[in-house]
């Protein structure tokens, strides 16, 4: 059978738009099967041991990220559908493209959430006989990298066929792309994040433990990753309470860029459990509850903890005592905007209680440094 005999190559053709000019996410059948034909001429003439291959393209153009995720779903359908078509002989091209406006199968439809990133990338994948396989990676690792440049032909077919002007369109296999991804999240101070993606991809039943810029524990383990909860973080720092509260946004932020990137590559991310707290993850927030609620306290109620160009980076429900004394039951982390209201649900459905937050303005730290609650009531 030609899935048993047959190994897969990965390769992308890396499309850079001039500024401001975003192309089209697909390419129909007949497009396709026209881009298909020139990248297998400019593949030939790059590496000539293509010629024991089959080409499979997917004409359809996506984001790394979109790319970059655990399985590589992208590259794993195509070679699916590839597999499917009858071969007369492994020098052959297959393609697909979108009819009536959809592609073959829903994980080759780009999301138009990506579209506007600065490279867009058209998967495909060579199909070459086990035995001859290896030799082929070898070449494109190190033909692609050095002379990668598409045709004069293929880049010229692009931009008419797009209405784009493009600055450069060049071969990468799949580990240039990843080197390149490494380097830009390196760049940006990531390079935590990129470890735990990185086992994600390629090692995935390894685990990987990190820490990120700014401190915080992150681990992944079976699939996610495990991030220490920021009000465990700022319980063990030092420092007065307006540096503590500063550094608790900038975690809160960085917590932020990390859940967008991780959604972006669609690997879960949930906050570390332990003996003393129970976790939750939902779209777009992190629970961490404390206690349940105690009937000596008064009625539990929501405090919205802000910092300035963060809006509300945590939630706390708490309930008040005895001398005002504030009681944490839970912490929430709303990660993006729109989460916020179902957070809120949450722990009003949970606690039996109106889903009314009072806004504190501010990081609000109990007598031990730890995120709290006003000890006088808000009017």
């Amino acid at each position: 059978m030609e899935a048993q005999t047959l190994s897969a190559l990965p390769v992308v053709l890396a499309l850079e738009p001039v500024a401001g000019e975003a192309p089209r996410m697909t390419l129909s059948r007949d497009e396709a099967a026209e881009l298909a034909a020139l990248v297998a001429s400019d593949l030939h003439a790059l590496v000539p041991q293509v010629d024991v291959a089959r080409l499979a393209l997917a004409g359809a153009l996506f984001d790394q990220v979109e790319l970059l995720r655990p399985g590589f779903p992208v590259w794993a359908t195509l070679d699916e559908l590839a597999r499917r078509v009858p071969r007369n002989h492994l020098g052959n091209v297959v393609a697909f493209g979108s009819h009536d406006g959809h592609m073959p199968l829903p994980s080759l439809e780009p999301s138009p959430t990506y579209a506007a990133g600065p490279i867009r990338l058209l998967p495909m994948h060579l199909l070459a006989p086990a035995e001859q396989a290896e030799e082929l990676s070898e070449q494109l690792e190190i033909q692609l990298v050095g002379r990668g440049e598409a045709g004069a032909l293929t880049a010229d077919w692009l931009m008419r066929t797009l209405g784009i002007r493009l600055e450069h369109v060049r071969y990468l296999s799949r580990n240039d792309l990843l080197a390149l991804t490494c380097v830009q999240y390196e760049h940006v101070n990531l390079a935590p994040l990129w470890a735990l993606l990185e086992t994600a991809l390629l090692t995935p039943d390894r685990e990987e433990t990190t820490m990120s810029a700014r401190g915080l524990a992150l681990r992944y383990a079976d699939g996610k990753v495990l991030v220490q909860p920021p009000s465990q973080w700022l319980a063990a720092q030092t420092g007065d309470s307006a540096e503590r509260t500063h550094d608790f946004a900038g975690i809160v932020f960085e917590l932020r860029q990390y859940a967008a990137l991780l959604d972006a590559h669609q690997l879960p991310l949930q906050l570390q459990p332990d003996a003393t707290r129970q976790t939750e993850a939902a779209a777009g927030y992190l629970l961490e509850t404390l206690a349940a609620a105690d009937p000596g306290y008064d009625p539990p109620a929501l405090f919205a903890h802000e910092a300035p160009g963060l809006g509300v980076v945590a939630v706390t429900l708490a309930q008040r005592g005895e001398g005002g004394h504030a009681r944490a039951l839970a912490h929430g982390y709303p990660l993006q905007p729109r989460a916020l209201g179902p957070l809120l649900a949450r722990l009003a459905d949970r606690y039996a209680i109106a889903a009314e937050l009072h806004a504190l303005g501010r990081i609000v730290l109990d007598a031990d440094g730890r995120l709290g609650a006003p000890a006088t009531a808000l009017h």
